[in-house]
């Protein structure tokens, strides 16, 4: 009866030493040896896997990094601080550059822009677009679903009230996936230390901007005119702003007769005490 029983299992155990004994070797044979600084960038990199690097996850953008394919200031998120630890593992002086941010080219909301009619569909900037390229008098402006809030993995971006979507400076990291989800390309990415931005996005004549919004750019060029610094640009009936050039002086949105450009006054105050 023992017999019987202890056969089979002293059958299976060997079979399994071997086959196990067998595996083991393989796997030392033909073993592939990983760069140890893939772990070592890997351990650096902040651990996000948003994929805004392009490439999947952290781990990815480690290995993409060590071999060649991939600057070593790739990732966004961790901006200058990681890119220095990448680079120093990889032996690569990096340059330090500054912060990016997104905001939001729009403050046509429901007190100072007209809607064309009632969107009464799915919760979705895209799919509004594509109904009459959306709601809003404005073609070109924020349509306030959402769209971008809900592709953002830091929570750096909302819906307000009043129908804008607002980007919260401290937590956005530039990761740029929101400036990709908006059909309007209404969204940007900025400089953190500028205080003054064209919040407008209308590439339309003034005469057709007033008809449906009280802050939009009318192309008058004041703010150009005005810029001491010749950082106020104009292109396609819209102001833009050379962020290498501009000082935060703000005096472009002081002269601006809409409101179209915003700057955060209480910022240049700061800098005159």
């Amino acid at each position: 009866m023992w017999e019987q029983l202890l056969l089979p299992v002293l059958s299976l155990g060997g079979l399994g030493f071997v086959f196990g004994a067998g595996l083991s070797l393989a796997s030392k044979k033909f073993a592939v040896e990983t760069d140890p600084r893939i772990e070592e960038i890997r351990e650096v990199l902040p651990g996000a896997n948003c994929g805004a690097c392009g490439y999947p996850g952290c781990d990815g953008l480690a290995a993409a990094i060590v071999e060649g394919r991939a600057e070593v200031d790739a990732c966004t998120v961790g901006g200058s601080p990681v890119a220095k630890k990448v680079g120093s593992i990889m032996g690569v002086k990096v340059e330090t550059k500054e912060r990016m941010v997104a905001r939001v080219l729009c403050q046509g909301d429901c007190e100072k822009a007209v809607d064309k009619y009632i969107y009464k569909g799915m919760e979705d900037c895209v799919a509004a677009s594509m109904l009459a390229d959306g709601q809003k008098g404005c073609s070109y402006g924020c349509l306030g679903l959402g769209t971008c809030e809900r592709v953002c993995p830091f929570d750096a971006i909302h819906v307000n009230e009043k129908g804008i979507a607002e980007v919260d400076r401290e937590k956005c990291t530039a990761c740029n996936k929101c400036v990709v989800a908006c059909p309007k390309n209404v969204i940007e990415l900025i400089p953190f230390s500028s205080e003054v931005q064209v919040a407008c996005n209308s590439q339309d004549k003034g005469k057709g901007v007033k008809s449906y919004c009280d802050v939009g750019c009318i192309g008058c060029r004041i703010c150009v005119k005005a810029c001491p610094y010749d950082a106020m640009t104009f292109e396609n009936n819209l102001a833009k702003i050379d962020y290498e050039k501009c000082t935060n002086c703000m005096i472009c949105a002081e002269k601006c007769p809409t409101k179209a450009i915003y700057a955060d006054f209480s910022k240049k105050a700061d800098q005159s005490a």
